[in-house]
């Protein structure tokens, strides 16, 4: 059994050196340049690259204390045998898919770099070396997890095996390119390994999906669909090393560790409790001003962590022990904390719109300003069902005066003017996004770390040990689907897909509609990330062919996606908030549904009123 003893500290301290360093290197980069006017030599190299570390050594920390992203919805209703058998199957996959990337991200460091590709002053092979010695990490720390049962250890010999045989073909071509050529068998053989995984492509399809419902990693199961794929069509199985590596080292990725490390740090401190006081006390002395406090502090923890359920772990519970004194009602509030734990999504900088932007190829910044009417108009949903609330439940007001809002304004003022520095020096030109995320970062550190003084720099070890995990469960389901996405469009089934759709479908309005049913079915079911790598590929021609405008659509999808985590049965917000106000899934159902039907009718209005989301990016 896993113990304290031999926990990963290694990769622990590696991450938390390399986390800092991710924030230090893009403020280095500005001030070079504006005392220099050049950049820092190989700065941008060095800062992707530790995106890459970050997501493997963070893997490796999920797969030892089994916090990887995962369905398990379906094995509470399994027996203890069944239990065994899934938890058996998940490492099986886990080894498969682990075992695989690590031979080709080997074979695909030899045969896509030579020792004279640099970043910055290092060998591309050295530091990209993270690639192969992460995903074996992985498994390492996959067995470690769990006593090895005679189920486990069966499963790790036949997961070892299967790793073996369906990487045959890039070894083979490895050795070629090393040796110059290889025998007749080894050609026959690599033959027998693609020609078998063709022949089984359905089986195993249906074995990795069963594997993700009974609570197997989902970038396991991404990364198992997308190399099996690859490998059946005859395509070169490096193929996935290289698109994996190729996501994580993109140029804008680094604003997601840092703007979800940004979040992380003012949950760890005391921003919540005076953000808390602030706003209400500027709200509270109004009908519903506890509500609306509630709803504006959650969509500002939900801008910098994401959609990874921080806002409700991180201050769920002190709200809600706010809104109970105040005399709101249990399932009034746990319904309001579960929806508005998503809320925000569509307001700068949060993390599912710049993926967005990447993998649609659209302009970041117009991607910010459109969401920010939609934005406002969930945020008023929310604040709407408060109105309601009151109207049939007296609340009790908070007496304010002109001197508490002076002085938790004061005390909060830091806080407060984070967002306004992260809009003004991005959308100035002052700062790259990724340099805003840095700014971010360092701005949040000086504030709690010297200003305030509540946190200590000793507290990022822990702050880096309880980011890393969600930085690295993010990015590595990222580069995962990154695979699956190049397999899509290499078979061109987006276009293929766009067509059939144009011949059965003709009516716009129709489309909207199912569109939105379809995105709040994959909300429910995947995690906005990997959701944006899977699914946008196959909507963007479908925007193309009923003209629906490339920016609005990504607002259509965000918004659907960001009500997808509250809509039972298996929303992600539901499960977080079961487990945060230790209520029973059925009553958090019960609690959500009013808050679920107005916001979804908000998402219609968003998705058939386009004004609102190109009045201000256009």
């Amino acid at each position: 059994m896993s113990t304290e003893r031999n926990r990963p500290l290694l990769e622990i301290y590696i991450s938390a050196f390399l986390i800092v360093l991710l924030a230090g290197i893009p403020t280095a980069e500005i001030i070079v340049r504006k005392l220099f006017g050049m950049g820092l030599k190989g700065g941008y190299d060095y800062t992707r690259h530790i995106v890459l570390w970050l997501t493997l050594l963070g893997a490796s920390v999920n797969s030892f204390t089994d916090r990887h992203m995962k369905i398990e919805f379906c094995t509470k209703f399994l027996s203890e045998r069944g239990k065994r058998f899934a938890d058996s199957l998940s490492l099986f996959v886990v080894v498969l898919v682990s075992g695989a990337f690590f031979i080709v991200s080997a074979v695909f460091l030899k045969m896509g770099f030579t020792p004279d590709n640099k970043v910055g002053v290092i060998s591309q092979r050295l530091i990209t070396v993270i690639m192969p010695a992460g995903f074996l990490l992985v498994i390492v720390r996959e067995i470690q997890k769990k006593a090895l049962s005679k189920e486990r250890l069966i499963a790790l010999c036949i997961g070892i095996a299967a790793a073996l045989w369906v990487s045959v073909s890039p070894l083979v071509n490895c050795i070629c390119d090393i040796a110059g050529d290889v025998p007749g068998w080894a050609w026959t053989l690599s033959d027998l390994s693609v020609s078998s995984a063709a022949l089984l492509k359905l089986p195993l399809l249906l074995l990795f999906i069963a594997s993700g419902v009974l609570g197997t990693p989902i970038f396991a199961v991404l990364g198992g669909i997308a190399y099996m794929l690859i490998t059946a069509s005859g395509s070169y199985a490096e193929i996935s090393a290289n698109e994996f590596y190729t996501m994580l080292i993109g140029n804008t990725v680094p604003a997601i560790p840092l703007f979800t490390l940004t979040g992380f740090i003012l949950s760890e401190s005391k921003a919540g409790d005076r953000l808390i006081r602030t706003f209400n006390a500027f709200f509270g002395w109004m009908p519903a001003g506890i509500i609306i406090a509630t709803v504006i502090i959650c969509a500002f923890f939900t801008v910098f962590t994401g959609a990874s359920g921080v806002t409700i772990l991180a201050i769920g519970g002190l709200l809600a022990a706010i809104l109970e004194k105040n005399g709101i009602e249990e399932r009034y509030r746990n319904g309001l904390l579960c929806s508005a734990g998503s809320i925000g999504l569509l307001f700068p900088p949060s993390l599912p719109m710049i993926l967005y932007g990447i993998i649609a190829q659209l302009d970041i910044k117009a991607m910010f300003l459109g969401g920010i009417i939609p934005g406002c108009l969930l945020v008023l949903s929310l604040i709407v069902t408060g109105f309601i609330y009151i109207s049939k439940h007296p609340v009790k007001r908070v007496k304010s005066t002109a001197s508490e809002c002076a002085k938790s304004f004061v005390a909060s003022f830091w806080e407060i003017m984070l967002p306004f520095i992260i809009i003004f020096s991005y959308f100035s030109g002052l700062t790259t996004l990724v340099e805003t995320g840095a700014v971010a970062v360092l701005y949040t550190m000086l504030v709690e770390f010297v200003i305030k003084k509540e946190l200590h720099f000793k507290d990022m070890f822990t702050i880096a040990r309880k980011s890393v995990p969600i930085i690295a469960g993010i990015l590595i389901i990222l580069g995962m689907a990154k695979v699956l996405s190049y397999y899509m469009i290499d078979e061109q089934i987006p276009q293929r897909f766009a067509d059939w759709i144009a011949m059965h479908i003709h009516s716009r309005i129709l489309f909207l509609f199912l569109l939105n049913i379809a995105l709040l079915l994959v909300g429910c079911f995947m995690d906005i990330y990997s959701a944006i790598m899977v699914v946008v590929p196959l909507i963007i021609p479908l925007g193309e062919v009923f003209g629906i405008h490339p920016i609005h659509l990504g607002i259509i999808f965000l918004a659907n996606l960001e009500l997808g985590y509250i809509t039972p049965p298996v929303g992600l917000n539901l499960f977080l908030a079961s487990y945060r106000f230790n209520m029973p899934l059925e009553k958090i159902y019960r609690a959500v549904v009013p808050f679920f039907l107005i916001m979804l009718l908000t998402v219609f209005i968003i998705t058939y009123v386009p004004g609102f989301t190109l009045l201000l990016a256009k």
